[in-house]
């Protein structure tokens, strides 16, 4: 046998292996999400041992349909000690406004508002929300997007998951029910894709952090001189969970998912924001370039097909279609127990917004390993190895 035919079969087995590896990936993701998400909240506060008070950093620019809604979920939250810190850049920005609005409504919540910012890195978003960390008064700090829709109970939730070994508790990213195929083309990534690795991820103790809702201890973060230190990052919540769990601490995910409700929901928007996902992961964790195409639903069945077809002798076309059916159904079952609700979709319309997200996606991938700037909102960034971003001058396009 010579080395060529060696070589092949080399790679038919390691093909095969890693087709395997995702399969268990898939199965104790679900698992992971039937035993973790959604539990019903027990801890309450009591006379002997109060719930911790929280500080709520929630960095704006810019107004969209729903982000009034989204914001007064934040006023009417049941926990009894937070307060609600607003960061907005621009002294002009229409959002304050709003936020204004919604003080003058809610006159009992602890509120304040910070205009301005600091400079203290390349990173717009710590930039906007430095003083309003300067300023916090509680020991736990929720860092929440502009797009985040709360549950009354959302905030109990994850304080009940803050245990004493535990230095971060954040929250599964996914989409609040809405209309319109783009939003359920959202929904169905973030219940899919993303929802399988991020909670297998959990359960192995990977740091597969997003930062669009965290709760974080200040002191943790004060020990390595505070959120400004991470200013030199775009993924910095990729960093201060890294930080972290250096030192030892866990990080864990809560039971109730993220609800991003963004008004404007576009195909195109947001596949801007997974080719930008995808340079951060393969700048931060170079073996990305390698293994994420790989983990895709019709690139690994292709492979896996070859692999069974040289290794077994089996019917490759069979075999392919077997894969694409499983994966399928294991990813309808993933979002249904996500979702915890009737779906706002039927399995056509799954079925079609499934094929979109798995074909266009290894597309997306290789746009983004070719074109290494990054364009967040009027910024355009190039990101070194390890994930250090500098801010370049370049034409940003619209």
């Amino acid at each position: 046998m010579n080395s060529v035919v060696l070589a092949l079969y080399g790679f038919a087995i390691f093909f095969m292996i890693f087709w395997l590896g995702m399969w268990i990936v898939h199965i104790l993701a679900i698992i992971a999400a039937r035993w973790k998400l959604h539990k019903k909240i027990n801890k309450v506060s009591t006379y002997e041992v109060p719930l911790p008070g929280v500080s709520i950093l929630k960095p704006l620019m810019g107004v969209d349909p729903n982000l009034y809604s989204n914001l007064e979920t934040f006023f009417t939250m049941d926990y009894p000690l937070y307060e609600l810190l607003f960061c907005v850049e621009d002294e002009s920005d229409p959002v304050l406004m709003l936020v204004n609005k919604l003080i003058d409504k809610y006159q009992n919540v602890d509120t304040k508002l910070f205009i301005g910012g600091c400079c203290v890195g390349v990173n717009p978003k710590i930039n906007n929300m430095q003083p309003a960390y300067e300023s916090a008064k509680y020991e736990l700090i929720l860092i929440s997007d502009s797009g985040i829709r709360m549950k009354e109970d959302t905030l109990l939730d994850m304080v009940n998951y803050m245990t004493d070994n535990v230095g971060l508790v954040h929250q599964l990213p996914f989409t609040y029910d809405r209309n319109g195929f783009s939003a359920t083309f959202e929904k169905i990534y973030f219940g899919t894709v993303q929802s399988r690795i991020y909670l297998a991820a959990d359960v192995l103790k990977i740091n597969c952090h997003t930062g669009m809702s965290a709760l974080i201890r200040k002191s943790l973060l004060d020990e390595v001189g505070g959120l400004k230190t991470f200013g030199t990052y775009l993924a910095e919540d990729f960093f201060y969970a890294k930080s972290l769990t250096d030192r030892g601490w866990k990080i864990t995910v809560s039971s109730q998912p993220a609800l991003q409700n963004c008004g404007n929901c576009e195909i195109h928007t947001f596949q801007a924001r997974l080719k930008r996902w995808a340079k951060l992961r393969v700048a931060m964790v170079p073996t990305t370039i390698l293994l994420e195409p790989l983990s895709e639903c019709f690139v690994l069945g292709a492979c896996a097909s070859w692999s069974a077809s040289l290794l077994f002798d089996w019917d490759s076309l069979v075999f392919y279609l077997i894969h694409i059916l499983l994966w399928f159904m294991l990813d309808w079952t993933m979002l249904c127990v996500v979702q915890n609700n009737p779906l706002p979709i039927n399995k056509l319309e799954f079925l079609f917004g499934w094929i979109l997200s798995e074909a266009t996606r290894p597309y997306l991938f290789l746009q983004a390993v070719l074109d290494p700037l990054i364009q967040w909102r009027s910024r355009v960034y190039k990101l070194k190895w390890g994930g250090v971003a500098e801010e370049v001058k370049a034409k940003v396009k619209y």
